[in-house]
């Protein structure tokens, strides 16, 4: 890290929860443990799933069709659901604390990228409690409806942030209006890289190394392999190894540990882990494993 750089390396980059399940007959008790991984008899219905969705994946013209336009159906998504996906992530305070110190008073100049920004889930829960006079944020979606939610958001500051109309996957190595190479202090990535396909990845991860200061922080929190989500996928959605399309046509990627350390390879690694968690369903007496992964990179 140069030394003019004020992102902190000693930032605990997360902090997953602390329930654990000890007594198999006290897992009605809550509605979530954390720390729960799937069983010999849960793996092996989870690879049955997997196999048979397999068998029947997405005919070639269909995954041509998903694959040749994806920012279409994400600005489709955010037409057919602009006043009801909102959330404030409260969670980024406790795992991601880099990103509000960075909104302390005399935090000094940072300027923060979330790439993938959506309806700036992130983005304004840093806004809201900023003290910092000297801290920048920028939000990126290659959707122009989320940009456009973005800026007519009542928390929308142009002071302080700015949103844009980009595509982290260009391969043109093009930033987007007015940002610098070379200028970021902290990109987040959250639900985003699993938005790309595989043959994108090493586009998205040379826009990021133009992106970075060196020592600049990539926080990152996607989905983490054999999530619920995964395993709920029927027939004819799978367009690739692990690589899914939903119903609204938009795509999703379910991640292991190993394959983010070889996919970010030109950063160094802070951190990678798996969240799991066990959701319950007390009154129908359902279980629900989630699996995330989160992840720390330092640029080089």
């Amino acid at each position: 890290m140069s030394e003019d750089s004020p992102v902190d390396r000693k930032d605990e980059p997360y902090v997953f929860g602390q329930r654990h399940l000890t007594d198999d007959d006290a897992v009605w008790d809550h509605n979530a443990w954390d720390h729960v991984e799937l069983d010999d008899e849960q793996m092996k219905l989870a690879e049955e799933k997997i196999a048979t969705q397999k068998e029947n994946p997405v005919t070639e013209f269909n995954k041509n069709l998903y694959n040749k336009n994806p920012a279409r159906y994400w600005d489709l998504f955010y037409k057919n659901n602009e006043n009801k996906f909102f959330k404030d992530r409260r969670w980024l305070k406790i795992e991601f604390p880099a990103l509000f110190n960075a909104t302390k008073p005399d935090a000094g100049p940072i300027t923060i990228f979330e790439i993938g920004c959506g309806a700036g889930n992130t983005l304004f829960p840093i806004l809201s409690e900023n003290n910092n006079p000297d801290l920048k944020i920028i939000g990126a979606d290659y959707s122009p409806r989320a940009v456009q939610i973005v800026k007519e958001h009542e928390l929308f500051d142009p002071k302080h942030a700015s949103a844009h109309v980009w595509d982290l996957a260009n391969p043109d190595l093009t930033l987007p209006e007015g940002v610098a190479p070379h200028s970021i202090d902290i990109i987040v990535l959250v639900f985003v890289f699993s938005a790309l396909s595989p043959n994108e990845w090493e586009h998205a991860i040379n826009n990021m190394a133009l992106l970075c200061k060196p020592g600049a922080q990539i926080l990152l929190r996607d989905y983490g392999r054999y999530d619920m989500a995964q395993l709920r996928f029927k027939k004819n959605r799978l367009l690739d190894e692990s690589f899914y399309v939903r119903g609204d046509g938009t795509r999703v990627y379910f991640f292991t540990e190993e394959e983010l350390a070889q996919i970010f390879s030109k950063f160094t690694i802070g951190k990678i882990a798996t969240d799991r968690r066990l959701m319950v369903n007390r009154q129908r007496k359902l279980k629900m494993y989630r699996n995330w992964v989160q992840a720390q990179f330092f640029a080089n």
